[in-house]
């Protein structure tokens, strides 16, 4: 599922799983270890999750997108399946410096699905398209 996480990374996060599904919170060490593993996006994917800002789109045909209201109040499509995100923090501090492992709002896709409190929106195929291909939003 996130293979191409570093494995300190995929085990934090199943963690946070394990631990959110037993007690509906996440620790202070498990989010000490958050920052450290994740730097500065840590907090603001936290953010981002506590405003309910992820959702994930499906279609009948089984194609699945997660959009994430940033803090500006931006709509992004994420893809975590090949692990992209438009935004220009994605860009520029994973693509170009190589400074982080991911932006806040792929974080935050991963913390929701790890806490199962990630929003669900179901579209056609047709709107899955438009959306894929960038021309619409669901």
């Amino acid at each position: 599922m996130r293979s191409f996480l570093p494995a300190v990374a995929e085990q934090l996060l199943r963690d946070i799983q394990k631990t959110y599904q037993e007690t509906s919170q996440i620790p202070d060490d498990l989010l000490i270890a958050l920052k450290f593993v994740f730097g500065p996006s840590a907090l603001q994917a936290l953010d981002l999750v506590d405003q309910h800002s992820v959702t994930c789109v499906s279609s009948p045909s089984g194609r699945k997108a997660f959009q994430v209201v940033g803090g500006s109040g931006r709509l992004y499509t994420c893809f975590v399946s090949c692990h992209y995100c438009p935004c220009p923090a994605f860009a520029y501090t994973v693509l170009r410096r190589n400074e982080g492992l991911l932006c806040k709002h792929i974080l935050a896709v991963y913390l929701c699905q790890a806490m199962g409190v990630t929003q669900q929106e179901s579209v056609s195929d047709q709107q899955m398209s438009m959306l894929l291909s960038g021309t619409a939003a669901p």
